[in-house]
């Protein structure tokens, strides 16, 4: 997992709060494939400073945290209180925490992929699921992957490197890209069932019209729901 998140945690989750990427295009499509939520137990993957969380706890959602950043941590747990809880974890280790089939729905928003091998954590992920309960997630999409990449082999899976602009403050992060069957193939290796694929449009409200013309027209996230 990255560090970069915890060396910025209030740069990062100030600017994420209400970036383009994340208000008008991300969180809208996240919680659309979330569905009802009312009553329902949810494991967050990767709930940095609780922006989602928020969201995820108002609408009436019962709300454990995961973030591997013991900074996140604080961060959420001071800005939402007693509304929900949040641990530090690492995704490539067993979620102890997590009791077998004690979630309704496992939301991992822009989280999986920093993590190289899916294999382990989709089996940690539908152990920790009900029966018939969801695996909702979004990840950099494959081909904007591949073209940040050395362009030679689409079918690794590969660490890349992206630059990003958090409050006027140039930082760069790595991730791994993998094309579109490893997503697939891995969901359906690990026991779920793919119920939902989706390229979404911004919802209104990006200021930035260069970002808006990008998100409107480029591949730039993947959103799936996967069920277990």
């Amino acid at each position: 997992m990255s560090k970069v998140f915890g060396d910025h945690a209030e740069r990062y989750t100030n600017s994420a709060e209400n970036s383009g990427p994340n208000a008008h295009y991300d969180r809208p499509a996240i919680l659309r494939l979330a569905g009802d939520l009312a009553g329902k137990q949810i494991l967050e993957l990767g709930s940095a400073g609780g922006g989602l969380t928020e969201h995820l706890a108002a609408a009436g959602a019962e709300v454990l945290g995961l973030d591997h950043d013991p900074r996140l941590v604080k961060l959420a747990r001071n800005r939402l209180g007693a509304r929900a809880r949040f641990e530090t974890a690492d995704l490539n280790q067993p979620l102890t925490m997590v009791p077998n089939a004690s979630a309704d729905l496992v939301v991992a928003s822009l989280v999986l992929h920093y993590v190289a091998d899916w294999g382990p954590l989709l089996a940690e992920l539908r152990r920790c699921l009900k029966p018939g309960g969801a695996l909702v997630f979004s990840i950099h999409h494959p081909i904007t992957g591949w073209l940040r990449s050395d362009g030679a082999d689409y079918h690794r899976v590969e660490l890349i490197s992206e630059d990003w602009d958090w409050d006027g403050v140039t930082v760069t992060g790595q991730m791994y890209r993998r094309p579109v069957s490893a997503v697939f193939t891995a969901l359906l290796e690990a026991g779920f069932a793919i119920d939902a694929v989706e390229e979404p449009q911004p919802t209104p409200g990006v200021e930035d019209p260069k970002l808006a013309e990008i998100l409107r027209g480029q591949p730039v996230f993947l959103f799936v729901r996967a069920v277990r």
